[in-house]
């Protein structure tokens, strides 16, 4: 069996249909930067948070799968920091963490990597003029805080899509997101300004940051295409 590598996430990873185009998820790009013997299977889904993507049954079903060797990208936190909905909302201290911590073991056990991804940032400026730290709470400290607690592989993305957007700006960043205006597009009739969902052309930009992460991990960098490297 070839090499898999599963991405267990929310939104920004997952692939989009027809009905929601140009929206798109990073993972769906992530296959242009990783050499094709490695085969990659996207579970993330829409709206998901550990919480749901466990109670779902969704990690069970990539745990019955994975096999010696394989890779599981784990990338959450838009969702779980969501109050108002009980089904979704983790602690960031504790509910958060101990799922992240259940994920890791889970996937050791099968003989797989664990590999932590920090979430990606939405677009959120501060009044100083560079993105908002805060974009997505503290999900992504405390991401950093659990892979340094046990020994998991980490890729900061949050930190590097800051970077991305802080490099564009706040108007050039928009093309990242799904900002168009009022019969642009037959799915989006009235228009849209969303900062947290990718544009296709942001999709392919965050799964080339995942990629140049990917690169400074050694036990990853050898999954990337010689182009990409």
């Amino acid at each position: 069996m070839p090499q898999t590598l599963y991405i267990a996430g929310d939104s920004t990873a997952a692939a989009k249909d027809a009905s929601q185009k140009p929206m798109a998820g990073w993972g769906e790009y992530l296959h242009h930067f990783v050499t094709p013997s490695l085969r990659i299977d996207n579970r993330a889904v829409n709206g998901r948070s550990t919480k749901s993507f466990l109670e779902e049954g969704r990690w069970a079903a990539i745990e019955g799968e994975l096999r010696d060797g394989d890779i599981v990208m784990i990338q959450f936190g838009h969702n779980d920091e969501k109050k108002e909905d009980p089904s979704r909302y983790t602690d960031p201290d504790t509910d958060y963490r101990s799922n992240l911590m259940l994920f890791i073991a889970s996937a050791k056990r099968r003989g797989a990597t664990p590999v932590l991804l920090t979430s990606v940032s939405r677009r959120r400026f501060a009044d100083d003029g560079l993105p908002d730290p805060l974009a997505v709470g503290p999900y992504p400290a405390a991401m950093r805080e659990v892979a340094a607690a046990t020994g998991t592989l980490l890729l900061d993305v949050f930190a590097a899509s800051q970077r991305l957007y802080r490099d564009l700006g706040a108007d050039a960043s928009k093309t990242l997101f799904m900002h168009l205006p009022p019969n642009r597009h037959p799915n989006y009739p009235e228009g849209v300004a969303d900062d947290t969902h990718f544009s296709e052309e942001g999709a392919r930009q965050i799964a080339k940051l995942v990629a140049e992460a990917m690169e400074t991990v050694a036990p990853l960098s050898a999954l990337l295409r010689a182009a990409s490297r």
